[in-house]
């Protein structure tokens, strides 16, 4: 089996670069040049978002699906490095995951949004990944194989958008994970939503912000299992069998917010009976 590697991030203003771009004087605090950028942003675009060359990455958590030697299943999810760890480090560490398993990437809007800003705020902490960017340019014959599967290419499924496969590339279909998860019987978003992390992250609350994005990654797993069973990849068993596993290891794992997570988890009934059309 393929290793998974399911990723998502959260991301607050970058305030040191918006101090480099724009000149802000030293005396304006890190949240009164945030809020400079979002009131801009906002005359401009009527959104507080801000491009994507200016998140800085707090947060990286990654489930990672991988059959150990031994043939027994793993299932992992955790946040990538210390909360100490500096936004190099994070993006370093999440491109050393790839260059190590060849996983296959599984996000939710993780083209839209999660690779860009990797992409730029990896350019800017000067971060490598050779082979994450690999297209197929070497002349080995695993290399090969990347000139027609990678990570980069939208169509490829080396990196599988579920929001944006599932909502055939129109951005007018798209579905928020939090919503679609719920309607699928799995627990949805937890403790906080995008909108609240600059919040918590100003008051010292990177461990909250962390562990949120944790359940929100669990998220994408989850729906990444019922699009496998949808496609045919796994099996209304096989299904049953992932479900219990994840349930297992999360029952294992620290953290208040796994025991609120797991009694969230309502497995509703996945295959309807067959109906006997047979006279």
């Amino acid at each position: 089996m393929t290793p998974v590697l399911v990723f998502d991030i959260e991301t607050i203003p970058d305030v040191a670069g918006l101090r480099r771009l724009h000149d802000h004087p030293d005396a304006m605090s890190d949240a009164e040049v945030a809020e400079h950028a979002f009131s801009a942003r906002r005359e401009k675009t009527g959104s507080d978002f801000l491009p994507h060359y200016l998140q800085r990455v707090a947060a990286i958590s990654c489930v990672l699906r991988r059959t150990h030697r031994d043939g027994s299943a793993v299932f992992h999810v955790g946040s990538l490095g210390t909360p100490q760890d500096g936004e190099a480090t994070l993006i370093q560490k999440f491109y050393e995951l790839i260059a190590r398993y060849s996983p296959q990437l599984v996000s939710w809007n993780g083209g839209g949004f999660d690779l860009p800003v990797l992409h730029y705020r990896g350019l800017v902490n000067g971060v490598t990944a050779p082979r994450y960017w690999e297209m197929g340019e070497g002349r080995d014959e695993d290399s090969r194989d990347f000139k027609w599967n990678n990570y980069i290419s939208r169509y490829h499924m080396r990196h599988l958008d579920l929001m944006d496969l599932l909502a055939m590339y129109q951005p007018r279909a798209s579905a928020p994970l939090d919503d679609l998860a719920k309607l699928c019987g799995f627990p949805g978003k937890m403790g906080m939503d995008g909108s609240k992390v600059w919040q918590a992250f100003q008051a010292g609350q990177l461990d909250e912000i962390r562990a949120y994005c944790e359940t929100d990654v669990v998220n994408t797993y989850l729906m990444y299992c019922r699009f496998q069973l949808m496609r045919g990849g796994m099996s209304p068993r096989e299904f049953d069998m992932e479900m219990e596993l994840v349930q297992e290891s999360l029952a294992e794992l620290p953290g208040e917010q796994w025991m609120e997570y797991l009694q969230a988890f309502r497995l509703q009934r996945l295959t309807p009976e067959a109906e006997d059309f047979e006279d």
